[in-house]
C-alpha cells in the first residue's frame, strides 16, 4: 500500500502511549526502580525491551520468578500511584501529536478514537494533561475493560464500533509490534509510528507485524488521509 491509497479510510483509531503521549520513559522508569527494589536487578534498557506494549500483570509470572515475591495488589497499587505522580509532573505530548489529532478530527468529522492497552484512569489522565481529552470525549477504550487486551483485537473492535465504522475502513496508528498485531487482528490497516529511539518498534519490526505504512513524525499522518 502506498500513500496514494490511504485516503479511503473513514476513521482513525489511535494508540495512546508512545503515539499521543511520551509516557513510556516515565512509566518504565518507575517500573524499573520498583523491580530493582523488589530484588530484580534489571536495567532501564532491559525493562523497556521486556515490558514495552504490555501490561505489568501480563508478565506476573516473570516478575515473580525474578524477584522471588508474589505480584500483589498492594505492589500494583504502589506502582500505579508512583507512576501517576510522575506522569502528572513530567508528561509531554509526542511531538506533533496534538496538531495531528486536531487535523484528523477535522478531516474525518470527529470519527477518531483512542484505543489503549493501559488502564482507563491512566489513558484519560494523560489525554487531559496534554489537551486532547475533548477530541476523544466518549471514545476512549481500555484493554483492561475487555475480555482480552492487546495483542488481541478487542480494544480496536470496540473503538471501531463506537465511531460507527467497520474495522476494514479504519486506520490504526501504533508504535509497537504488539499494538500493530492487535490492529491487524481487528481487520484494520495499521500505520506504524517509528521516530527512532527506545520505546518504539523499528520500521522493520512494525512492517513485519503488518503495518502498511511507516511515519517518523506524527505530523505526516493527516497528509495520508488526503
Amino acid at each position: 500500500m502506498n500513500t496514494q491509497t490511504l485516503g479511503r479510510w473513514q476513521a482513525v483509531l489511535f494508540d495512546c502511549d508512545g503515539v499521543l503521549v511520551d509516557s513510556e520513559p516515565i512509566t518504565n522508569g518507575v517500573l524499573c526502580a520498583m523491580l530493582n527494589e523488589a530484588g530484580w536487578p534489571i536495567t532501564p534498557e532491559e525493562c523497556m525491551a521486556t515490558f514495552i506494549g504490555k501490561t505489568v500483570r501480563s508478565e506476573a509470572a516473570l516478575i515473580e520468578a525474578r524477584t522471588g515475591r508474589p505480584l500483589t495488589d498492594a505492589w500494583m497499587a504502589e506502582f500505579y500511584a508512583r507512576r501517576n505522580l510522575r506522569l502528572a509532573a513530567e508528561l509531554q505530548p509526542i511531538a506533533g501529536a496534538v496538531e495531528a489529532v486536531q487535523a484528523v478530527h477535522g478531516l474525518l468529522a470527529g470519527r477518531i478514537a483512542c484505543a489503549s492497552g493501559a488502564d482507563r484512569h491512566k489513558v484519560e489522565m494523560q489525554l487531559a494533561q496534554v489537551g486532547l481529552a475533548p477530541l476523544f470525549a466518549g471514545r476512549v477504550f481500555s484493554g483492561h475493560e475487555l475480555a482480552a487486551t492487546k495483542p488481541a483485537p478487542d480494544v480496536y473492535l470496540a473503538a471501531a464500533a463506537a465511531v460507527g465504522v467497520a474495522p476494514q475502513h479504519c486506520l490504526v496508528v501504533e508504535d509497537t509490534v504488539i499494538g500493530v498485531t492487535a490492529g491487524v487482528a481487528a481487520g484494520a490497516a495499521v500505520v506504524g509510528y517509528s521516530p527512532g529511539g527506545s520505546g518504539h518498534g523499528s520500521p522493520q519490526a512494525l512492517r513485519a507485524a503488518g503495518a502498511v505504512h511507516i511515519i517518523r513524525d506524527m505530523r505526516e499522518l493527516p497528509q495520508l488521509l488526503g
